[in-house]
């Protein structure tokens, strides 16, 4: 199968890759028309199989993993691409166009049945099922090449779209933070330089396993590390919510951490020491994963784990901004906005966009461009 023709399986209209029958599905259609600028479901289908074949041209590639099931005791994060995306028209309802512009194709989203997680747990009697209920169309011998949990469709799509476009920027909208992982794993077979991780988040997510899962929103850094070779390439800002101190994960497994009190106290030195490390260990480009909880709960509650003491959000922007500029990005997301979870009808507005916020410097940071280009 060619790898658009694989992608066209794989993958569903932006704001489609939630299985919904009848609540909500009303608000995904409607989302779908405007983002494809469509009169019609049927001419949603016609643009995004157009998007496909966008692939070897885009500078950067949006994609939503509207999953979280690799998530904690709080879910809500399979709403988060949604909302971005919608909190995105609202802002500027000449978006598309100007994503046009700019080289941003925006894929749509992995399919996600909720159940599922990741293939290495699944029997062969549940993929055999999986599989007949996904790809109903195709020959049960092209079918059984193909994945049907989340991590592992997102794993095999990035895989497609850097074999198409070697140099393409993905850009991920999370989903909770498991869904990071696919996309190290791909950035790990496509890129040959020496390529580090930036990650926002209250927590560090360095367990190996977590109740016997390998990959999930507690354990995807550990194995992230593991494959850039333990050797500083890592390094996690707004750090506080941890069994252990900084020593304890700094000493065992490589890693190079700034927690929030010590951001908080001197941003400007916190900041420098940042791209002192990156340039000193000469990592360049990184993959900035942001997830929203590094934020102090004040400015976003409508996550899974909120928590309190976080990063300032113009101290995250600063430091988009500072990685863009001065290291280069070859990848980025935002993770962890779970819209339900907000304490009120206000903190989930003012999470919602201030994940936009986020959303939109990096995609500036991607690009190499200033932040007008992208904020109208």
């Amino acid at each position: 199968m060619r790898p658009h023709d694989e992608l066209a399986h794989l993958l569903r209209p932006a704001g489609g890759g939630l299985f919904l029958v009848s609540t909500g599905r009303a608000e995904q259609l409607a989302l779908q028309r405007r983002l494809y600028r469509a009169d019609d479901d049927a001419q949603v289908v016609e643009r995004f199989r157009a998007n496909l074949h966008r692939i070897a041209d885009a500078r950067v590639i949006l994609l939503g993993v509207p999953s979280d099931v690799g998530a904690g005791f709080r879910r809500g994060a399979n709403l988060g691409p949604q909302a971005i995306r919608s909190a995105w028209l609202d802002a500027d309802p000449q978006w598309p166009d100007r994503a046009d512009q700019l080289g941003v194709v925006d894929l749509g989203d992995v399919f996600v049945v909720p159940q599922l997680l990741h293939d290495d747990m699944l029997s062969a009697q549940q993929l055999a099922a999986s599989r007949r209920a996904l790809y109903p169309d195709l020959p049960a011998d092209h079918a059984a090449a193909l994945p049907v949990s989340p991590l592992s469709i997102a794993e095999r799509a990035f895989d497609l779209i850097f074999a198409i476009n070697p140099h393409a920027r993905p850009l991920l909208l999370g989903g909770d933070h498991s869904v990071a992982w696919p996309l190290t794993a791909a950035l790990a077979r496509a890129r040959a330089d020496r390529w580090g991780i930036v990650q926002f988040d209250a927590h560090t997510d360095l367990l190996s396993e977590r109740l016997g899962v390998r990959y999930c929103f507690a354990t995807w850094s550990y194995h992230a590390n593991q494959l850039l070779g333990a050797d500083g390439r890592l390094v996690q800002l707004g750090i506080r919510a941890s069994r252990f101190d900084r020593g304890h994960w700094e000493a065992g497994l490589g890693v190079r951490q700034l927690w929030a009190d010590q951001c908080l106290a001197d941003p400007s030195a916190s900041l420098a020491l940042l791209l002192d490390h990156l340039r000193a260990r000469a990592v360049a480009p990184v993959y900035l994963s942001n997830d929203i909880d590094g934020t102090d709960a004040r400015y976003a509650d409508a996550t899974g784990t909120p928590e309190p003491g976080g990063l300032e959000p113009d101290f995250v922007v600063e430091v988009i901004r500072a990685l863009g500029r001065e290291i280069g990005l070859c990848a980025g997301d935002l993770v962890e906005l779970a819209p339900p979870l907000g304490s009120t009808e206000r903190s989930r507005r003012a999470s919602a966009l201030l994940a936009l916020r986020y959303t939109r410097e990096t995609l500036a940071a991607l690009l190499r461009v200033a932040p007008a280009a992208v904020v109208p």
